[in-house]
């Protein structure tokens, strides 16, 4: 019997009225896939339930960060315990120091850590210490790779701007953008030619190490080591933005499972455990440039606040209390992936790192930007929606990364794959 979605449709046009779209973040309007949104009530596990009641295996993981699936009980009532305590100081409280030190456990090349209150502040902020530190302007980023809306980052970005067809932003002006080099991911020889062009005006090199903003892309073999290598050729600041990788590839994310260390490291998303948390640190020497102690600038009210904090340390210490969660993700993504080639023989590709993956229509492999672009945006659409009637559901783009959960068993795979053989065999 089909799923019933009225509540959630009286409920999306409600949202129109108040909110830009009816959404806060422009992906969940679902206008790349069609249909109306569907409005969350609750989550447990690696299910969620909308407001008409329907439950689905979730493939979204709020974009990412519950890794430990919703609602983790140790979790809540850790948040719980410290909310009756107040929600925010604005002074520093006991549990930001236990999370500065366990992100620097997790992450040996962090020697100093600043937490802030999102992925886009925290890139923002990286940038502008990394600039701070090179005293340089110049800036290289590479096309699809998303860095949150700050306006020098927003150039050819990814994420909802891919999935929107907005190549940029209107009320940037080019002034601003002016010292951001964009270019092609995984294109080591073309890093290597603006160098020899623009190397005296560049200082800092800022990467997703593997991309999710655009649909799982992984680094190309020797790319990351080529631009490290570049880096310190150039004495530019390498900066790595883990806010989607950290703590999911590995316990030490990206820069761990490929054996790369960057000069600065931009963490959000797991290191919150679902609540509104980010982080940027590095090597002592450019950290030591953030005021209170050098010249960058950077502040936040809420930054460090006990209840969010609270939310990413428990998540931090059930990672460390579970050594076998990697394994368990790797042969979850293994499952999926293998049963979804097999379903598709052909049609589409599989991609996929550790517990992030994604399904793109399309015959050649998705290495960068402009073959991501090739891909049947249509085709991807209706294989969402079959999916979502049969209780499934993914990101409703075809340029966001999926992700598996701790909660997540061999057995949800096997539905989601006998799901996927109908919805592809009837719609595609």
């Amino acid at each position: 019997m089909p799923a019933i979605h009225s509540h959630s449709e009286r409920l999306s046009a409600e949202a129109e009225e108040h909110l830009p779209g009816g959404v806060n973040s422009p992906v969940r309007a679902f206008r790349a896939v069609g249909g109306h949104p569907i409005v969350i009530q609750s989550a447990r596990g690696c299910e969620i339930t909308d407001v008409d009641g329907n439950t689905y295996i979730d493939f979204v993981g709020s974009w990412g960060p519950m890794i430990l699936g919703h609602a983790h009980p140790k979790v809540i009532a850790a948040v719980q315990e410290v909310a009756q305590h107040g929600l925010s100081f604005g002074a520093t409280s006991p549990r930001e120091i236990e999370l500065a030190k366990a992100i620097k456990r997790f992450y040996p090349s962090m020697d100093l850590v600043r937490l802030v209150s999102s992925g886009t502040e925290a890139c923002m902020s990286a940038v502008r210490v990394a600039r701070g530190y090179a005293e340089k302007p110049g800036v290289i980023k590479f096309e699809g790779c998303y860095h949150g809306h700050s306006d020098c980052l927003l150039a050819k970005a990814g994420s909802g701007a891919m999935t929107l067809a907005l190549p940029d932003s209107a009320g940037v002006p080019p002034s601003v953008t002016q010292h951001t080099y964009t270019l092609p991911y995984n294109d080591l020889e073309a890093v290597k030619a603006l160098l020899a062009e623009k190397g005296g005006e560049i200082g800092v090199v800022v990467i997703e190490p593997v991309a999710g903003n655009m649909g799982l892309i992984p680094p190309q073999p020797g790319f990351l080591q080529g631009l490290r290598e570049l880096c310190d050729q150039h004495k530019l600041v390498l900066v790595f933005d883990e806010v989607m990788v950290g703590f999911r590839l590995a316990r030490n994310g990206a820069q761990g499972l490929y054996g790369i260390t960057p000069d600065m490291t931009v963490l959000g998303k797991i290191v919150g455990g679902g609540m509104p948390l980010a982080a940027y640190g590095g090597k002592k020497a450019l950290m030591e440039k953030v005021a209170p102690l050098g010249p960058v600038y950077q502040a936040g009210t809420l930054s460090g606040n006990p209840v969010a904090v609270t939310a990413g340390l428990t998540t931090l210490e059930q990672i460390d209390a579970r050594p076998e969660l990697y394994d368990h993700l790797e042969k979850l993504g293994q499952q999926l992936q293998t049963g979804l080639e097999e379903i598709l023989q052909g049609r589409g590709r599989v991609q996929r790192v550790g517990s992030m993956w994604t399904l793109f229509f399309t015959d050649r492999p998705v290495v960068d930007y402009a073959s991501a672009k090739t891909c049947d945006t249509e085709r991807f659409a209706r294989f969402f929606r079959g999916m979502l009637e049969a209780g499934f559901y993914l990101p409703p783009s075809q340029f966001e990364a999926a992700f598996l959960s701790a909660a997540h068993q061999p057995e949800h795979i096997e539905k989601f794959l006998e799901a996927a053989r109908t919805v592809l065999g009837a719609r595609l």
